[in-house]
């Protein structure tokens, strides 16, 4: 995780200055950054959900460091799991679905008040 997050700065930063200098004359060369860093700054990035055999697998990369809850439903609307991750930048856990009740279950994550979802059907 930390390496891809590394390659991405480092690409992003290459890609940034070479969009900087092929943008014109020297005399816009300040103006020009400042808009570059403003897009930069804004990027938003959901958690990824990545399914292992009977394992999934939650990262997130939180720059705000807010508040992350984290819930599993069962296909009945019961919370099975429940947890409050406060003020962490890198969050990263792993649900193992291998002893589970036959069920559809639901991860969803909730930061920022947006909310994202991923359904695990047990079998």
């Amino acid at each position: 995780m930390k390496a891809i997050l590394k390659n991405t700065v480092v690409a992003t930063l290459l890609f940034a200055t070479v969009a900087v200098m092929a943008n014109g004359p020297e005399k816009t060369f300040g103006k020009k950054v400042n808009e570059v860093e403003k897009n930069l700054i804004a990027v938003k990035l959901d958690p990824t959900f990545k399914r292992k055999g009977d394992k999934l697998l939650v990262n997130l990369l939180n720059l705000e460091q807010k508040d992350v809850m984290i819930k599993i439903y069962d296909n009945q609307g019961r919370v099975v799991y429940k947890e409050l991750l406060e003020g962490k930048l890198v969050i990263e856990k792993a649900f193992n679905f291998e002893n589970a009740f036959e069920n559809d279950y639901t991860v969803v994550v909730t930061e920022n008040d947006k909310t994202f979802k991923e359904t695990v059907a047990v079998k």
